[in-house]
């Protein structure tokens, strides 16, 4: 079965959101292995999967890069959204935190 880069990246980004939003932390940085491919599936369900490397041209083709300043989020209609764009203030906290 082939993933995209952007179904692989959309995924990603479910893990990182899937804890409560607390005070305003520190950024924790994904850990995203390079043979595993995410997916976030027509029902809004996330997967992992471990990959080979026998059918990796395919896998690429259709794929896209992921803009660097990229923001994934689930809305509060639990729909994946991406935004590209500044998500920082100037002195580094992030844009849309609980105290904002």
């Amino acid at each position: 079965m082939a993933f995209s880069t952007k179904t692989f990246a959309i995924a990603a980004a479910l893990g990182a959101f899937a804890a409560p939003a607390s005070a305003q932390t520190a950024a924790t940085p994904w850990e995203l292995k390079p043979d595993m491919g995410y997916a976030y599936d027509k029902d809004g369900k996330t997967f992992s999967y471990k990959m080979g490397t026998s059918n990796a041209g395919e896998l690429l083709k259709g794929a896209k890069k992921v803009p660097k300043g990229t923001l994934f989020f689930i809305g509060h209609n639990g729909q994946l959204y991406m935004r590209t764009g500044p998500y920082l203030e100037g002195d580094g906290r992030f844009k849309f935190g609980p105290d904002q």
